[in-house]
């Protein structure tokens, strides 16, 4: 299943015009069994990046236009962006919270302690709410089906609040602990991106 968006969901493509590039696939990421990620570059491609599975690579087609630097970052949210859809599976609330207590375990020595985690679909401009005094975590419904990496970002951030409250030195210092915290930052500022921008429907082999 192809995967469509407009920049803010996928790489940052080279400045040559249309060609294409092959890449040895990251085996710390997710991509099943793709050996390979090819990109292809378009002169008539202006805005959309899309990508899809083609036998053992991954075709990612970007705006000849892009600079190397956004062609790094599109391609490793394209290629989050296919797994999530590959692997589609959305937590209940009760996984969420057995979640929230794996990850408090992990990373806080079990110190911050939610009275309940559960998603929402009143979330539309954050990704995560926390109530301190109640004890009380919420993710936007948003974040159902995005990679695990990055629904355990939003959790952690949302747990390391139950013991700071406010965004200061001591809370990042928290969420150090989490080794995807900057991967994570970064999908969900691509996905921000793309919200941005106007979406125009592209034909997939483009």
């Amino acid at each position: 299943m192809p995967a469509d968006t407009s920049p803010g969901f996928a790489g940052d493509p080279p400045v040559p015009g249309a060609g294409s590039r092959r890449r040895g696939a990251n085996p710390a990421r997710r991509a099943p069994a793709t050996s390979a990620v090819e990109v292809r570059r378009s002169a008539r491609r202006s805005r959309t990046v899309s990508a899809y599975r083609e036998g053992d690579r991954t075709i990612v087609l970007i705006p000849a236009r892009m600079s190397e630097a956004e062609e790094q970052r599109w391609v490793s949210v394209m290629l989050d962006k296919l797994a999530a859809q590959e692997n589609r599976r959305v937590l209940g609330d009760t996984e969420l919270a057995e979640r929230a207590e794996r990850l408090s375990a992990q990373y806080f020595e079990g110190r911050a302690r939610p009275v309940s985690v559960r998603w929402v679909t009143n979330q539309n401009t954050r990704w995560g709410s926390c109530t301190p005094a109640e004890g009380s975590i919420r993710l936007s419904h948003r974040l159902q089906g995005m990679p695990e990496y990055v629904v355990d970002y939003v959790l952690v951030h949302e747990l390391a609040h139950l013991l700071v409250p406010g965004h200061g030195p001591r809370f990042w210092r928290l969420l150090e602990a989490y080794p995807r915290t900057e991967r994570a930052r970064g999908y969900l500022e691509g996905v921000v991106a793309a919200d941005r921008l106007p979406h125009l429907p592209a034909a997939r082999g483009e």
